[in-house]
C-alpha cells in the first residue's frame, strides 16, 4: 500500500473508494484493526507529543482527512489523489452496514447528541443494528465501557472522543475488544444527529470547511492557528527531504 509521509505521519494515498474496501476487507477478516482520519492538528500534535508515535504504529490505515494534508503531499513529491473525511467515510461505512446486517457501535458525543444521531441513523437505515455510548466516561468506568462494546459485539465501533484521545482509547484497546473495524471519527457523531451543522455543500467542494465552522464558532481561532504552522512547517521538511 502506497503510504506518503508528512512530518513523520504515513498518510495512504488511497482513494476513498480504495479505503472503503480496505475497510469492507478489515471487517470480513474478523481480526482487529484501526483506523485514523487525520488532519494538520493531529499531525502538529504528533510534533509536540511523542508518545502519540505508538498511536501510529497500532494503525492498519491513516487518511488525509483535511485539504492541507492533500496539498502538503504535492510539496513531497507525493500527490495524494483526495482527502477522504471521517464525516464521508463514516457515512459509507453505515450504509455497507445496514446492506450487509452489521453491529454498528458509537462510542462518543454527549448523550444528547448520542441519542439524536442514532434517531437520524435509525430513521435512514430502517433495521440497521446500532447503539451506543457517550463519550462523558472517566477512567474508572473505562473497564464498564469496554464490557458493553465486548457485550455487543459490534463488527464497526466509531469513536467519537476528540483527538488524540480516541487514537489512544482504540490503540490501547483494540485488541481486547476484538472490534474487526474501529475508526476515530472526532465530532462526526454531532454532525449525523445535526447537533452541528456541516458547512454547504459549495464550500465543501471550495475545500473551506474550516471557514465555516470558524464563522460559526469564532472561538475556535486559536485552533485555527495550527495550519498556517503545519503548512509551514511540512513546506521545509519537504525541501529538506528534497536536498538530501
Amino acid at each position: 500500500m502506497e503510504r506518503v509521509g508528512i512530518l513523520g505521519v504515513p498518510f495512504s494515498a488511497l482513494t476513498e473508494h480504495e479505503v472503503m474496501l480496505h475497510c469492507v476487507a478489515c471487517i470480513e477478516s474478523q481480526t482487529p484493526h484501526m483506523v485514523i482520519t487525520a488532519g494538520p492538528e493531529f499531525v502538529m500534535r504528533l510534533q509536540s507529543d511523542p508518545r502519540l508515535r505508538s498511536v501510529l504504529t497500532a494503525a492498519d490505515l491513516i487518511t488525509p482527512d483535511g485539504i492541507g494534508i492533500v496539498i502538503a503531499s504535492r510539496w513531497y513529491g507525493q500527490p495524494i489523489a483526495e482527502r477522504v473525511t471521517g464525516v464521508s467515510l463514516t457515512e459509507r461505512l453505515l450504509a455497507y452496514a445496514h446492506d450487509q446486517n452489521l453491529r454498528v457501535y458509537f462510542l462518543g458525543a454527549t448523550e444528547e447528541a448520542l441519542q439524536k444521531a442514532m434517531h437520524v441513523l435509525r430513521g435512514r437505515y430502517q433495521g440497521l443494528n446500532i447503539t451506543g455510548k457517550n463519550g462523558y466516561f472517566t477512567s474508572d468506568q473505562v473497564d464498564e465501557v469496554l464490557a458493553d462494546i465486548m457485550q455487543v459485539r459490534p463488527h464497526i465501533l466509531f469513536v467519537g472522543l476528540g483527538q488524540p484521545r480516541q487514537e489512544e482509547f482504540i490503540a490501547t484497546y483494540k485488541d481486547r475488544l476484538g472490534v474487526p473495524l474501529a475508526i476515530g471519527i472526532g465530532g462526526v457523531i454531532d454532525v449525523l444527529g445535526g447537533t452541528v451543522k456541516r458547512a454547504p455543500v459549495m464550500m465543501q467542494r471550495l475545500h473551506l470547511e474550516w471557514f465555516y465552522r470558524l464563522l460559526r464558532e469564532p472561538s475556535r481561532w486559536r485552533r485555527q492557528l495550527v495550519l498556517p504552522q503545519f503548512a509551514l512547517a511540512a513546506w521545509l521538511d519537504a525541501r529538506s527531504r528534497a536536498r538530501r
